[in-house]
């Protein structure tokens, strides 16, 4: 199975000098019309492929290309972020911000406790991106441990 490509409403194909502009629905590697299906597509979450079922996808009849439009990716992923955090029972976005304000602490003030980039708490508070069983292991040990925000405050940074 190809790799999922987004599109656009129309594609290029060709070289600059004899470009031809394809229909929406037209495959971009081979310009053939292409079919709305539901099936089971991988995405890589945290270095593992995760499968999604009946995971909505534009498939070419001729070569058997894979395209997914916008909204499809996004939805691809929020359904792959959310099976991963199923299976390994993480912390929901919801759980990690109501640890973080638990300590008063800012989305910057925890991950630069926990050594992470300034951005990564948020994302995982939006559910952009989820955490890896380690650190979960770790959040749930500054939740449930008392005196552990304060060890962290002592020997990080």
């Amino acid at each position: 199975m190809s790799k999922p490509k987004k599109i656009t409403s129309s594609q290029r194909v060709g070289s600059a000098d004899k470009a031809v502009v394809l229909p929406s629905d037209a495959c971009p590697v081979c310009g053939s019309p292409m079919r709305e299906k539901r099936g089971k597509l991988k995405l890589s979450v945290n270095g593992e492929d995760v499968p999604v079922p009946a995971a909505a996808h534009l498939t070419c009849l001729r070569c058997h290309e894979i395209v997914l439009r916008l909204d499809e990716a996004r939805m691809l992923r929020e359904q792959a972020l959310a099976l991963y955090r199923k299976k390994y029972g993480l912390l929901s976005g919801v759980e990690i911000r109501s640890l973080r304000e638990r300590f008063g602490l800012t989305q910057g003030a925890l991950a630069k406790l926990l050594r992470l980039g300034g951005n990564t708490i948020s994302r995982w508070e939006a559910g952009r991106n989820v955490q890896t069983a380690a650190m979960d292991v770790l959040l749930r040990m500054l939740r449930d441990l008392p005196g552990s925000i304060e060890y962290l405050r002592h020997r990080a940074a």
